[in-house]
């Protein structure tokens, strides 16, 4: 009997001394970090860039499309007789980094974008915003102009411009997620002297969503300076879109309504020529197709939204 109460004694003892040493190795171990994903369901809110890159291996081919101004009215069938059309490529390099190419139809403008994901939100501690840099050059390829003295020479950097910005986005919970957008843009050349080469804005947008796939999108880019620039002795103004946007499988589909027809960032947040107040708006919509072409090892199919319990 006093063997048993030993016996019972010690194996106690040692159960204990293992559920110690084992909470103990627990507590040392690396604790798993838990990032929230999908804070947007796009590469592109609407017409900015948001903080998502795409998946390593994955292509997107997009299709951008703004029509003329509704305020034209039926001489211009609500804007249908004018358009511009953007075609876009964008390739995940790795988790972290994509690159993209972009032509546009109207206004013959090449783009070259690359986009780094610096930080990315984490639950329960760590960064509480992913943040992402994106930077873009384009340039224009529409004949030279004539020039009003001989003397003068169109030289090939006047076509050039450049973007970058700081995107730093929050996904606060499953259906709701904000972004800022810190923005230079660099005109090589501008139209009078009056006017700075560099336009700084700040930019804003929200994505909402309402149903398991559908979303309402906003975005709207203050501009600090430069707000008397004028385009062909136009005024600008800042630039404010509101769409819808539903995901079908590897689509995701976007209509906005828009008082930029422009599609790159040196049009659409330094030279927007319409305004909401008179009614100059445009609707346009964004085709997404994306296409896994290298899968990575250990590659798992991305969840949709609704199917994560902790975003």
């Amino acid at each position: 009997m006093i063997g048993l109460c030993l016996a019972v004694t010690l194996f106690s003892a040692i159960k204990s001394s293992a559920q110690d040493l084992m909470a103990e190795l627990n507590n040392d171990l690396p604790k798993q970090k838990n990032y929230a994903f999908a804070t947007f369901k796009s590469t592109r809110l609407i017409d900015g860039a948001t903080v998502e890159c795409l998946g390593q291996g994955v292509l997107d081919f997009r299709i951008s499309h703004r029509f003329g101004d509704v305020s034209q009215g039926l001489s211009d069938f609500y804007g249908m007789d004018n358009a511009l059309t953007r075609l876009s490529l964008d390739y995940g390099v790795n988790k972290w980094l994509m690159v993209g190419i972009a032509h546009n139809v109207f206004d013959k403008e090449d783009n070259g974008d690359i986009k780094i994901k610096l930080l990315r939100q984490q639950i329960g501690g760590g960064s509480p915003v992913t943040v992402s840099y994106f930077g873009s050059i384009s340039v224009q390829t529409t004949p030279a102009p004539t020039l009003p003295d001989s003397t003068y020479k169109w030289l090939f950097s006047n076509r050039l411009y450049f973007a970058n910005q700081i995107l730093i986005g929050r996904k606060f919970s499953k259906t709701f997620s904000f972004q800022l957008m810190p923005t230079l843009v660099h005109y090589n050349l501008v139209d009078s002297s009056k006017f700075s080469n560099n336009t700084f804005a700040l930019g804003a947008g929200f994505r909402w969503m309402f149903t398991r796939s559908s979303a309402v999108t906003a975005e709207y880019y203050y501009r600090l300076n430069n707000t008397n620039m004028l385009v062909q002795g136009q005024p600008t103004y800042n630039v404010f879109s509101i769409g819808y946007e539903v995901e079908t499988g590897g689509h995701v589909f976007q209509v906005m309504l828009t008082n930029a027809q422009g599609l790159t960032e040196r049009t659409f947040i330094g030279q927007t020529t319409q305004s909401w107040s008179k009614q100059q708006l445009h609707l346009g919509f964004n085709i997404s197709r994306v296409f896994t072409i290298v899968k990575p090892k250990g590659y798992v199919a991305p969840a949709k939204d609704g199917d994560d319990k902790k975003w």
